[in-house]
């Protein structure tokens, strides 16, 4: 039985909200159901817990949320000092939390994100970068290109496709090269570059079309003989090229 869990943030994942509402049957047995109310920031809660903040005519909550846009930024999950379990899209203050999902904005055909002025990231992970880099023959400005264009540089991303760690990982690929901890920046690097490695290989050294089987799959690339007429893949491939650029000028 789940017990003290709270939905917090104005524009939570849908998906997050309904694992919240799936619990609320077993819950509202238990105790007062679950309850949803505004808070004076415009937060939107989802709790079974009633907090002060809550008015006192708060409802059960009978009817599904709003809906929520498919891609989404970080979702953070921490318990505070009373054991209630928060999932929020908001980064918690002084409190030890857990990132459960990113969304990759290089995907997002809407991302507001400058892609030819956003601030690059130089020096993380520069010991496995290298490492991978010269073990399978990929251009290390590449890889640093595809790591912020997949996670932003975050080793706990978890999409919800099940894509994990810096180079988003999904659970088949990362068996592929006997990773064991997707989540270990060692293990993802090296075995993301390894494929990467190879789906350029595959393509005649075609970068665009590696990022594109990267991002949609090589069936998918082979398919239409070239760039998949997505516009999630047609963005990132784009945008991966615009980070590559600057990522071997250093600017």
């Amino acid at each position: 039985m789940v017990k003290n869990v709270a939905v917090v943030g104005g524009r939570i994942a849908g998906w997050l909200v309904a694992a919240a509402i799936a619990v609320a049957p077993a819950v509202a047995c238990a105790g007062n159901g679950v309850f949803k109310w505004v808070d004076k920031k415009g937060v939107t809660h989802y709790s079974n817990v009633r907090t002060d903040d809550a008015p006192q005519n708060t409802a059960s909550l009978n009817v599904a949320p709003p809906s929520a846009p498919t891609n989404r930024a970080s979702i953070f999950k921490y318990r505070d000092a009373a054991g209630v379990l928060h999932y929020t899209d908001r980064k918690p203050r002084n409190q030890r939390y857990v990132v459960l999902s990113i969304y990759c904005p290089a995907c997002d055909p809407h991302s507001r994100v400058r892609w030819d002025s956003t601030k690059l990231n130089l020096t993380a992970y520069t010991d496995e970068i290298n490492t991978a880099s010269v073990a399978y023959g990929v251009d290390a400005a590449l890889v640093r290109a595809l790591i912020h264009a997949e996670s932003s540089f975050n080793p706990d991303a978890q999409s919800r496709k099940g894509a994990q760690g810096l180079m988003q990982l999904m659970p088949a690929t990362a068996g592929m090269y006997g990773v064991t901890d997707a989540f270990d920046a060692a293990q993802n690097i090296n075995a993301g570059v390894q494929h990467l490695a190879m789906l350029i290989r595959d393509f005649n050294g075609d970068l665009k079309l590696a990022a594109a089987a990267y991002n949609a799959g090589e069936g998918a690339v082979r398919k239409y003989n070239g760039i998949p007429p997505y516009d999630e893949t047609k963005v990132y491939v784009e945008r991966v090229g615009i980070l590559h650029k600057r990522y071997i000028s250093g600017i």
